[in-house]
């Protein structure tokens, strides 16, 4: 199943040499302004070998996005199974996306979200597919509007993830999409 192609990607499985950009994507100020946290390089490590595992056993997963004309890695898209988000069952899949930001407003984690989102409606029969983001993270749930997706304001909800000395973070709003949804 992997890896993925688009017009300009390619979706793949991480490789030793993306270690440096999935740190930076995981610590920098910047690209988690909607985190509660960073990783350190030792935590980035431990995560993206679980991503890979998880990728080389499902085949699929937060995937690093590759820009195929110049071999550069600039982040990740993917689907995930979700756990303890309120109101939402446990197994339901995310599609979600982090770049590095370089590589923000050019497009690129709008065509790897759809990429992703046609192969878990049409490659893995999903019935549903949700996306969600931090109230204010405008340029998320950007994509997800452009992705087709539906903003779901009833299914809105505090993250209990998120430590109360960060009361920006909490509130979360969630988007979803079905796979006959027309803007598909």
């Amino acid at each position: 199943m992997m890896p993925l192609r688009t017009e300009r990607l390619i979706l793949r499985n991480w490789r030793e040499s993306d270690r440096d950009l999935f740190h930076l994507i995981n610590s920098d100020a910047q690209v988690m302004e909607f985190f509660a946290f960073r990783r350190s390089r030792a935590e980035a490590d431990e995560l993206m070998d679980l991503l890979a595992d998880g990728i080389s056993r499902n085949g699929f997963g937060f995937a690093a996005i590759e820009i195929a004309a110049t071999g550069e890695t600039a982040g990740f898209a993917g689907l995930n199974a979700i756990r303890r988000v309120p109101g939402v069952a446990d197994g339901t899949v995310e599609i979600g996306w982090r770049m590095a930001p370089e590589f923000w407003g050019k497009g690129i984690a709008s065509e790897a979200a759809r990429a992703w989102r046609d192969f878990g409606f049409d490659d893995l029969g999903l019935e549903r597919i949700i996306s969600f983001a931090v109230a204010g993270n405008h340029r998320s749930t950007a994509v997800m509007r452009r992705i087709g997706m539906t903003a779901r304001p009833e299914l809105d909800f505090d993250h209990p993830n998120v430590p109360d000395s960060h009361p920006e973070l909490i509130r979360h709003v969630l988007y979803e999409m079905l796979p006959g949804d027309p803007r598909r």
